[in-house]
């Protein structure tokens, strides 16, 4: 347990370092990252992570993962506390870490530290709505690649870090774009920014949750066996 708990906040803490960070470097330095350099650096380092702590913890990383994974049937409720307590250690430090090294900035711990917020002229529902599709499309991918073929496994990876590099892409504008918890978390608690965190702990939970019941509704993909006696069947003919 303690490999699992330590690969977890490991592997949290690198993404809110970079992810948060990208953010936090992004604007003390007059725009030099970009957005879409920020969504490629949360899409990287989720991508990264997941081929380096995969085989070892699972590597979620985010405690909607965790809790839908327990709805699921796929992880231990046993294990659903401690992953979720190293996390929030790992997210929280990563924060602390960009706020020592960023002390003489303290515009950007007033900004958050790279945290999420509504837009500005948006609403905190807007946000509700846009993290709640956006975890559910993440989730229902994180099960997809996570069921099936040893292929489709390899590819677990790239496929998650591309879907979170765009959606980060083209909504974090609007709600920062979190579909993370904890990544939302760190950065709230350390910079004192609390405003609206209610949005990113719950939208982005009962997305992924969601998305579980969907996926066990819509069923196993379909092998060429199923595909062959589809094929087979008479159809009606139209009058």
């Amino acid at each position: 347990m303690k490999q699992l708990c330590l690969a977890e906040a490991i592997g949290t803490y690198a993404l809110v370092f970079s992810g948060t960070g990208a953010i936090v470097i992004n604007t003390i330095s007059g725009g030099a990252i970009t957005h879409v350099g920020i969504a490629l650096t949360f899409g990287l380092i989720v991508m990264a992570m997941i081929y380096a702590f995969g085989d070892i913890s699972g590597c979620h990383i985010n405690p909607a993962v965790t809790i839908a994974m327990t709805v699921a049937g796929r992880f231990p409720l046993s294990k659903l506390v401690p992953y979720i307590a190293s996390q929030a250690v790992g997210a929280v430090l990563a924060s602390l870490t960009l706020r020592l090294l960023f002390r003489s900035h303290p515009e950007v711990i007033e900004a958050g530290l790279g945290g999420t917020f509504p837009f500005a002229e948006g609403s905190d529902l807007q946000s509700f709505v846009l993290e709640f599709i956006l975890t559910f499309l993440l989730m229902y991918v994180v099960l997809c690649v996570s069921t099936g073929a040893k292929e489709k496994g390899i590819m677990a990876g790239a496929a998650i870090g591309a879907v979170v590099a765009l959606e980060a892409m083209f909504a974090g504008p609007i709600c920062g774009a979190s579909m993370n918890p904890i990544r939302s978390f760190g950065p709230a608690v350390v910079s004192g920014r609390l405003d609206s965190l209610w949005v990113y702990l719950t939208a982005p939970t009962l997305g992924a949750i969601v998305a579980v019941f969907v996926f066990n509704f819509m069923g196993a993909a379909p092998t060429p066996e199923n595909l062959a006696e589809v094929g087979s069947k008479p159809t009606k003919k139209r009058s």
